[in-house]
């Protein structure tokens, strides 16, 4: 399990820290897609929460389950994407790269909760005549 938590805690260190675990305990995942999911979720919550924020990446049951949860109770919001580079790419991207994504809010603030499912792994195919 990854944990990385504010305020010691930045986006290029998760990114690295998630690679890192992915190689390890997840070499099914599609690490680009992950990373970038984990640095839009990061990079979300020190820009838009403005204080705690905590990342959880853990593998679980054939899924690999990312969370941040910080101390917002605001979900996030998608914006119109801006090509001009004024942003509104990241949270469509993120809902597009995960197989699942949840938010769970609570007095504290709220947990984003990205999931990947692992592939299922193909059963061979019994020879002609068997």
């Amino acid at each position: 399990m990854v944990v990385i938590e504010s305020p010691g805690g930045d986006a290029a260190g998760a990114r690295h820290a998630t690679a890192e675990f992915l190689a390890t305990h997840c070499p099914w995942a599609d690490l680009d897609a992950v990373v970038l999911v984990v640095s839009e979720l990061v990079t979300n919550a020190i820009r838009h929460t403005g204080g705690w924020w905590r990342l959880c990446v853990r593998a679980v049951q054939g899924r690999l389950v990312v969370e941040i949860a910080d101390a917002s109770p605001c979900p996030p919001v998608p914006r119109a994407p801006d090509l001009t580079g004024a942003g509104g790419l990241g949270w469509h991207m993120v809902e597009r790269l995960a197989t699942c994504l949840e938010i769970d809010r609570g007095p504290q603030g709220k947990t984003v909760r990205a999931t990947w499912l692992r592939p299922a792994v193909p059963v061979p195919a019994l020879p002609a005549g068997v």
